[in-house]
């Protein structure tokens, strides 16, 4: 699912149903220190994202090791990788790539449904929101809302790496290309749509990231709706 978002050097690793549980991943030990506290939901969940992410490190020719929790939580990854990972009910996935190849990556996936009341007015810049109405009105098939917030934190998963601050979700203006989504006109019938494809560009509103000595301005993404999940990618190469 979101191998289709990424461009070929980046290996991607996923796990849908039982295999996104980790049931059969053991921790390194530096890991477990880090879990040992936690929920058996979140036990989970940082168990099977990190199963994905040592089998993209194989991929790429890595020997497997630790992926530990670094500032504001954003993985650490081996020297000279570059990656992300996420993770939602029943579906996880972790994208690495050598350095070299890209300067910076964010994957994120959700389940395919409505925010929640009151998220959308969080995370969504007046503009945003107008936009998404438009999309709605025209392709009712795709929650475009969840759509946003997802594209929203590849967005931020890609800037962190590279600039080692926080991005308020008002601080990126995220246009949305409607791009395969399916056009239907049966209410019934938006609920059901089966498999959607689109890009997104994000508008960075405050001083984006140095990248080979040149500022960047905006992100470039791209998304897909499929099986009851919807995914988004965001890309930064070298100049």
């Amino acid at each position: 699912m979101i191998e289709e978002l990424l461009p070929g050097p980046v290996a991607v690793v996923e796990a849908h149903g039982r295999d996104a549980l980790g049931d059969d991943v053991s921790l390194y030990p530096e890991e477990e220190a880090v879990i040992a506290r936690a929920v058996d939901k979140r036990r989970r969940e940082f168990t099977a994202v990190r199963g994905c992410a040592r089998h993209a490190m194989e991929k790429l020719g890595v020997p497997p090791q630790p992926v530990l929790p670094g500032e504001r939580g954003a993985p650490r990854w081996p020297d000279g990788l570059i990656g992300s990972m996420t993770h939602c009910d029943g579906y996880c996935a972790a994208a690495l790539v050598r350095a070299g190849e890209l300067a910076s990556l964010g994957i994120d996936a959700e389940p395919h449904d409505r925010l929640p009341d009151g998220v959308l007015d969080a995370v969504a810049l007046p503009t945003e929101r107008t936009r998404l109405a438009g999309l709605s009105h025209s392709h009712p098939s795709v929650h475009w809302d969840r759509l946003l917030f997802s594209a929203k934190e590849s967005v931020y998963k890609a800037w962190f790496p590279l600039t080692g601050k926080w991005l308020d979700f008002l601080e990126a203006d995220v246009e949305i290309d409607p791009g395969a989504a399916p056009q239907v006109t049966n209410s019934a019938d938006s609920l059901t749509a089966s498999a959607a494809s689109g890009g997104f560009r994000a508008r960075l509103l405050v001083p984006g990231p140095l990248v080979d000595g040149r500022r960047v301005e905006a992100f470039d993404g791209r998304w897909t709706v499929r099986g009851g999940l919807l995914a988004t990618a965001v890309v930064v190469h070298h100049f």
